[in-house]
């Protein structure tokens, strides 16, 4: 997916297991970050850092959807731990990851494997792509202060 494409109308199937719909969040831009897993330590202080300022997301007009391969009951457990506010879609069968083309080859301690990089798509209120902020230039700590251009 590049800037110009229109997102997805279906992005999958959520913690509780109920259809997440682009058409759902229609008037609000949709921030839908990509991170590798759940209760890990830089996506932990992603999640974190979007959940406290959450309220400052939704007063500037977004709306906060994560994605994981991980599974619903991983979500539920990684949601409740760290009190967070927003939906997180449980991507197990890797169609939106590679729909977005996130999921690539990482290399780690000399080893090679398929994951996600971790990537934010900022969507439009009509359905558009009009930002990307890719895994070279992602920070964890501030996500939320990038994502509102500060």
């Amino acid at each position: 997916m590049n800037i110009g494409d229109k997102a997805p109308e279906v992005l999958g199937i959520n913690e509780n297991g109920e259809e997440i719909r682009l058409a759902a969040y229609k008037g609000k831009k949709v921030v839908l970050y990509f991170y590798p897993k759940d209760n890990t330590s830089g996506c932990t202080t992603q999640a974190c850092n979007l959940r406290d300022n959450y309220s400052e997301l939704r007063k500037a007009g977004y709306e906060v959807i994560g994605v994981s391969v991980d599974d619903e009951k991983s979500h539920q457990k990684f949601i409740e731990k760290n009190s967070l506010p927003f939906t997180l879609v449980a991507d197990t069968d890797k169609k939106l990851v590679e729909q977005f083309g996130v999921w690539a080859e990482k290399k780690m301690y000399g080893r090679s494997y398929m994951g996600t990089l971790r990537t934010t798509f900022i969507i439009s209120e009509e359905g558009i792509i009009e930002r990307i902020i890719d895994s070279k230039e992602v920070n964890t700590k501030t996500h939320a202060e990038q994502i509102m251009g500060k």
